[in-house]
């Protein structure tokens, strides 16, 4: 278990790190298509580090997912809690060296790359789009672990880049379902990043309850599919239980 906690707390730390200050860079270097590069650097950054990460931890540096598997009873409380602890301290270590690293300036112009709540009540989440993510174990053997990493980070990539085209603006990644990573900016800058930051914790995890009671009403005809297919989310959670 505390091989893990480290594992997401370092995994957390550094992914926010590095995808923060590199799409701050191409966001400030004046390319004539950062579209076009924001996504493919969230798909080179989140593919290295589920490769790192995943035969340890899982990869999943989101508190939702431990959520859901505390839900199932895949996990006790106590050790989601240790879980969602040390990715919480990992995003707010890995944004303190960003805050340190980078000057005054750029820090305030992009907001530390937190996730804000606009004047229209729209969650937007700038520099920082989220994973939720669960391996199947026995598809990592089918495919090969780097196919399925691959296939996770070129969705999340496409999923930025449908933003971006949408909204126009290359810095939006869209809604924020991970809240450890909008925690640390809400605590370094405060103001506006921490006005209205309960959003990003009630939301996702009101989305883990619905889940919940709505997996516990399915048919056992359709339980059985879904296990068969493998698509069950409970049973993807339970191949990377700890």
């Amino acid at each position: 278990m505390w091989k893990a906690a480290i594992t997401e707390l370092l995994a957390t730390a550094f992914y926010v790190f590095t995808l923060t200050t590199t799409i701050i860079s191409i966001l400030d270097s004046n390319v004539v298509e950062p579209k076009l590069l924001v996504p493919l650097a969230i798909f080179l950054i989140l593919f290295l580090f589920l490769m790192m990460t995943v035969p340890l931890s899982g990869g999943h540096m989101s508190p939702i997912l431990r959520f859901i598997a505390a839900l199932r009873g895949l996990i006790t409380l106590a050790r989601a809690a240790i879980y969602v602890l040390f990715q919480c301290a990992g995003s707010v270590i890995g944004f303190f060296i960003h805050q340190n690293v980078m000057d005054r300036q750029t820090v305030q112009n992009h907001s530390l790359g937190g996730c804000t709540i606009d004047g229209s009540g729209a969650t937007t989440h700038p520099l920082s789009p989220e994973i939720a993510l669960i391996l199947e174990l026995k598809r990592c053997k089918e495919l090969g672990m780097a196919m399925v990493c691959a296939v996770v980070a070129a969705s999340l990539a496409l999923a930025v880049f449908l933003s971006i085209t949408v909204t126009g603006r290359a810095g939006y990644g869209g809604v924020s379902l991970n809240p450890a990573k909008c925690l640390g900016p809400a605590l370094l800058q405060g103001d506006r990043l921490w006005d209205g930051h309960w959003v990003c914790w009630v939301g996702p995890f009101f989305a883990c309850i619905a889940y919940y009671g709505y997996s516990m009403h399915l048919s056992k005809e359709s339980s059985d599919l879904e296990e068969k297919e493998e698509y069950d989310i409970v049973r993807l959670a339970r191949a990377w239980k700890v």
